[in-house]
This record gives C-alpha cells, sequence and structure tokens, in this order.
C-alpha cells in the first residue's frame, strides 16, 4: 500500500488537543498539577478569580441599633430612654383632671355634696391622669389615663 502522493501517513494518531481544538499556548482556567502534586486537587492552589478586582482593605463601618421594648406608663416613675433625648432618665410626673375625675365630681354631685364637696376629687392625685415627662428635655414621653 502505498501512500497517495503529497500526504505522509501518520505515525500515530492525532492527539486529544488537537483534536478538541484546545490552545496548548492559552492560560488553563484551572491549576495544572505540578511536579511532586497529585492530580487529585489536593495541594493544588484555587484557580484565580478573572475579571474581579481583589478586595480592598476599607474599614467596615457597623451601626448598633438598640430597640426598646415597649414601656408600660402607669401612675408611678418609669425608668427609660428619653426618645426625644436619648438619655436614661426616671420620668417626672404631671397629674391633669382626666374622665375619672369629672365623673367621681358628677356622682358626688348626684348623691347631694352640692356645696363644694363635690370639688374633692380634683385635690386627689390618685382620680387624675399621669402625664410622663422627661426632666432633662422636658417632652412628654407618655400618658397614663385612668379611663
Amino acid at each position: 500500500m502505498s501512500a497517495p502522493s503529497g500526504n505522509p501517513v501518520p505515525s500515530a494518531p492525532p492527539s486529544y488537543e488537537e483534536v478538541v481544538g484546545i490552545n496548548m499556548n492559552y492560560p488553563h482556567p484551572y491549576p495544572v498539577p505540578g511536579a511532586g502534586q497529585k492530580p487529585d486537587g489536593k495541594g493544588m492552589n484555587p484557580p484565580p478569580h478573572m475579571g474581579q478586582p481583589p478586595p480592598a482593605n476599607n474599614p467596615i463601618t457597623v451601626q448598633t441599633v438598640y430597640v426598646q421594648q415597649p414601656v408600660l406608663f402607669y401612675d408611678r416613675p418609669v425608668q427609660m430612654c428619653c426618645p426625644s433625648c436619648n438619655q436614661m432618665i426616671v420620668t417626672r410626673l404631671s397629674y391633669d383632671s382626666g374622665a375619672l375625675t369629672w365623673l367621681s365630681c358628677g356622682g358626688l354631685c348626684l348623691v347631694g355634696c352640692v356645696a363644694g364637696c363635690c370639688l374633692i376629687p380634683f385635690c386627689i392625685d390618685a382620680l387624675k391622669d399621669v402625664d410622663h415627662i422627661c426632666p432633662k428635655c422636658s417632652a412628654l414621653v407618655g400618658s397614663y389615663k385612668r379611663l
């Protein structure tokens, strides 16, 4: 058997890279094991990240947010953080005439205390509504209504 003229007979089949068309001069996307390394991936460097700049050493700003539990206001001073001035305070109490004060006055009038005795509920703090005020910035921070 003679070879056609001009085409030499190949001595070995083409390599895999030649058949698939892999360019051997192009850098590999994955590291190639060097001498003394096993091809199972152990001891190999991780692949480089293409197209991403190296991370900058910028400081990270962290903001701490404190969430305050809801404050229940009664007829006693409350220790809390003032939402207006952000200071830890014990509230100052202020008493105002409310619905219970007026109902008590009306009830005494119905009973027959019309000669000024019906005004006694306006002198009793236990019958009045309570406003909680910040002692540092004088802001109203909460109220307690008797009725």
